[in-house]
């Protein structure tokens, strides 16, 4: 399982952690019954304290997210099956990170989707369905 922390960002790092699973999740790289690392291994690779590792677990477990088996470690919960509705709860967090980092930028809404369109097509994602706006005379 891959964790990336930023820094930068407002949420707490075990929030952070939190979103990380619930990712891998709903892109299938963790899927029912998977193992997760330890809290220790986890904190190590991170670099980050133990105990905030260890809330990420709990709040994930009280969830009904993980599980853990005493001596053998923690476990993706067996009856967990990502849906169209986390999909969407995935693509809305992403979306609103987006749109913060744009508007730090002083970019808008319009700008913003306008380049990802762009920037999709040209790493041969999805074609964009809405043409680019014509560049005004004044603008040029």
């Amino acid at each position: 399982m891959l964790v990336n922390l930023d820094l930068h960002d407002a949420r707490p790092l075990y929030l952070q952690i939190m979103d990380a699973v619930r990712r891998a999740l709903v892109v299938g790289t963790l899927r029912a019954e998977d193992p997760l690392p330890s809290v220790r291994e986890l904190a190590a690779d991170l670099l980050i304290n133990p105990r905030t590792v260890s809330q990420a677990y709990r709040e994930l477990e009280r969830e009904g997210v993980i599980y853990v088996r005493r001596g053998l470690g923690t476990f993706v919960a067996p009856d967990i099956h990502p849906d169209r509705h986390e999909r969407r709860a995935l693509a809305r967090g992403v979306a609103r990170r987006a749109l913060v980092e744009a508007r730090n930028n002083g970019l808008g809404v319009e700008e913003l989707v306008t380049m990802i369109r762009e920037v999709a097509a040209e790493e041969g994602g999805e074609p964009s369905p809405l043409p680019t706006p014509a560049i005004r005379d004044e603008e040029q």
